[in-house]
């Protein structure tokens, strides 16, 4: 009978551990709030036949993260430079009309950086875009290997300006996220050196170390095609207001 009783109290302490661990699971599996997942594990990173700093190809490891789903909006860039009483980036902005569902252009890469940080995300790293926008498959575009005009907001679509975030659901990337071909052209946390990717680390690269240009990617409205592949890569140097820049904030979840 005192067996029969160790043996219940073993199972039950053993379901609640389990039921805990699967609820820690789950909870750690759930996407952040208009954020996507994306999966620790191998990509392929660059294209041995494009562009000469878009070379060589080659694989890179990331740990897990999370990445906004949009870039970041007109209204809530507005809202953050007002809330921080920022009155040289209000002035700055007092030409723009804010549309609301549009993506914020015209932002510097450090006004970018610090947007993350207040909301408690940060920059994605080069690799990290890269990753979100063509997935473990090595894809010339978030949706596949072949330019398609109707999926993407670029110069061959002759909108000419930007259009409100999630404008293009059919061009998401194979983990969810909207308009990484153009649009919007998006600052990352890296540096820029044309040379970066044949010294590139294989795990968690996090670009050149010497300051130079700020790196660009994903190309905006203004862009042709060939600057909106997901490889392509771009520089500013934030000096002044990019009108064709915005961005989207990345966080991580390693363990």
């Amino acid at each position: 009978m005192q067996r029969q009783r160790w043996m219940v109290v073993f199972f039950l302490v053993w379901m609640v551990g389990l039921n805990t661990a699967c609820q820690y699971v789950q909870v750690e599996e759930s996407e952040p709030e208009n954020m996507v997942l994306v999966p620790a594990g191998w990509f392929w990173m660059g294209d041995s036949a494009g562009p000469p700093a878009s070379r060589p190809g080659h694989w890179v490891y990331l740990d897990r993260f999370a990445i906004d789903r949009t870039e970041v909006t007109d209204q809530a860039f507005a809202d953050y430079i007002m809330d921080i009483g920022d009155q040289p980036a209000v002035q700055a902005r007092a030409g723009f009309s804010v549309q609301g569902g549009e993506p914020a252009v015209g932002v510097t890469w450090e006004q970018a950086q610090d947007y993350c940080q207040r909301v408690g995300k940060r920059l994605p790293s080069e690799a990290e875009w890269e990753k979100a926008a063509r997935g473990s498959d090595g894809r010339r575009y978030p949706w596949g290997n072949s330019w398609e005009t109707e999926l993407a907001n670029t110069a061959e679509s002759r909108i000419g300006r930007v259009l409100p975030v999630g404008s293009y659901p059919a061009g998401a990337s194979p983990y969810g996220a909207l308009d990484m071909s153009g649009n919007a052209a998006e600052w990352v946390a890296d540096y820029f050196s044309s040379t970066y990717y044949s010294l590139v680390p294989a795990f968690n690269p996090h670009g050149p170390g010497e300051v130079l240009d700020h790196g660009l990617r994903g190309g905006s409205w203004d862009s042709p095609y060939e600057q909106s592949t997901t490889f392509f890569r771009d520089s500013s140097h934030s000096v002044r207001p990019n009108l064709r820049a915005g961005f989207r904030c990345s966080m991580s979840l390693n363990d």
